[in-house]
């Protein structure tokens, strides 16, 4: 009777590596750009409510409601990098740029992922339910490895957002400062 060996030889251990090692090396880019995109889906969707939910409690309230950019979560941080996140507050003072005051109510506070930028041509967007119209603008979120294509989520004078991936001249939107 002749006695089997079980196992591997050397030469299908090596293919079987090589093999796992291409796999590996094609798929984990896709994956890290995969997940950049759903990192930045979250950060749209967060504005994108975020802008929703400030043109419901500017009505419910009939205040004026503003969104700023905020690194600690309780007061306005003056520019336009939204970068480490934002907040929603009642703006009694109607003040612009938006700036919390005392006895302003705050609403929202929002912390930015790591690794996303988010840049708008605006200080602040304030909704207003009986006065004037509402801050439009635009919010441009990238990742900040540069992984994937910049997007945009562009708020109207109704303070109805939208996201659009090129501007209305068809050009790519820029993550560039």
């Amino acid at each position: 009777m002749v006695r089997r060996r079980r196992g591997f030889t050397l030469y299908e251990v090596l293919v079987t590596m090589l093999i796992a090692a291409t796999l590996l090396t094609l798929g984990i880019p896709s994956f890290a750009a995969l997940m950049a995109r759903q990192q930045q889906r979250v950060e749209i969707d967060a504005l994108f409510h975020a802008i929703h939910l400030a043109r419901k409690e500017s009505l419910m309230r009939r205040k004026v409601v503003s969104l700023c950019p905020s690194q600690d979560g309780r007061s306005c941080r003056p520019g336009k990098d939204w970068s480490q996140g934002w907040i929603m507050f009642e703006n009694s003072d109607r003040d612009s740029p938006p700036r919390v005051d005392d006895g302003e109510v705050l609403l929202q506070h929002h912390t930015v992922a790591e690794n996303v930028t988010i840049r708008a041509n605006r200080h602040g967007f304030t909704l207003r339910s009986v006065y004037l119209r509402a801050t439009n603008g635009t919010f441009v979120v990238c990742d900040r490895y540069e992984r994937i294509a910049p997007k945009a989520l562009v708020v109207s004078y109704t303070g109805r957002p939208r996201v659009a991936a090129t501007t209305t001249r068809g050009a790519p939107y820029s993550c560039a400062d």
